[in-house]
């Protein structure tokens, strides 16, 4: 398992890019997402890139309340249909099933949301993940 990142949602991109740049972070990457509204803008301290923070803008938003501008702790796995069973079998919920081999969320038992990764390509979808609904939210 390797650490991936952090995500928080944020309402002014340009206020919060200057924040971020006074703590001593940069900008990674970039993905503005035309069709689906957003953008993730990947932050990392120099030298320390493998501990990124993800911000996502959408761009419809106006304004988050009840703690919704967190999002998630990010992590790649090896095999995330094995991850999941793995939890399954430990009692944890999966909000939302691994259905395209690639990615998977679940929640801690204070329900942070932690999204979970395929490392390198994404596997064949397969059962039970592929036919299982989603659970709650993540």
């Amino acid at each position: 398992m390797k650490y991936l990142h952090t995500m928080i949602r944020v309402s002014d991109v340009p206020a919060t890019l200057g924040f971020f740049e006074l703590l001593g972070l940069s900008e990674v990457r970039r993905i503005d997402n035309e069709a689906g509204r957003f953008s993730l803008i990947f932050l990392a301290a120099p030298g320390d890139e493998d501990a990124q923070v993800e911000l996502t803008h959408n761009w419809d938003e106006s304004g988050y309340g009840g703690g919704r501008n967190f999002g998630h702790l990010a992590y790649a796995v090896d095999d995330i249909y094995a991850s999941c069973q793995r939890l399954m079998e430990g009692g944890v919920t999966i909000n939302r099933p691994p259905r395209d081999g690639h990615m998977a969320f679940v929640k801690s038992p204070d329900g942070i949301s932690v999204e979970l990764l395929q490392a390198g390509p994404r596997l064949q979808p397969a059962e039970p993940w592929a036919s299982m609904a989603n659970t709650g939210s993540w």
